[in-house]
Formats: structure tokens, sequence, C-alpha cells
């Protein structure tokens, strides 16, 4: 590693990013942000760019998470106004 490069941040962005996908997908929109970071860093050649295949997978898993949880609080927020809708003519 050249002593002028940044660390990679590739194992923790790629932790956030499978974490967003299994477990809590609050964690997606962190690791598709810092991925997104990371990459720009590492183009531009302040990081290093050992941690670029990590970092990618970090950032896709990140993004594809983000656009699940969005896809859940649509569904989330469309059975509530369902429910509302519907309790409301019963009334």
């Amino acid at each position: 590693m050249n002593s002028g490069y940044a660390p990679h941040r590739g194992v923790l962005i790629l932790v956030f990013g499978v974490l967003g996908l299994v477990v809590c997908q609050l964690l997606s929109p962190f690791a598709w942000i810092m991925g997104k970071a990371d990459m720009d860093a590492i183009d531009q050649g302040r990081m290093d760019p050992e941690g670029r295949g990590l970092t990618q997978a970090g950032m896709i898993c990140g993004i594809v998470g983000t656009i699940i949880l969005i896809l859940s609080l649509v569904a989330v927020a469309g059975v509530l106004l369902f429910a509302i809708v519907g309790a409301a003519a019963q009334q």
C-alpha cells in the first residue's frame, strides 16, 4: 500500500451492504452513500485502490437494499391507507 493513499473501508461497506439486505434494511443507504464516496476517492487517487472490489460490491448491495427499503415503505403506506379508507367506509 502506498503511504499516500487513505485506507479503504471496503470491508465495512460490504458488511453494511450485506446486513442491509439480510438483517436491517436501514443500513443499506449508509452502504450506498459510503460506497459512492469511497469509489469517488479511489477514482481520484486519494484512497487505496485495493479495496475497489469490496467497496463496489458493498455499494451495489446498498443500492439493492435501499430499493427494497423504499418499496417496502411504499407497500406499508399503501396497506395503511387501504385500512384507513376501509375503516372510514364502514362508519
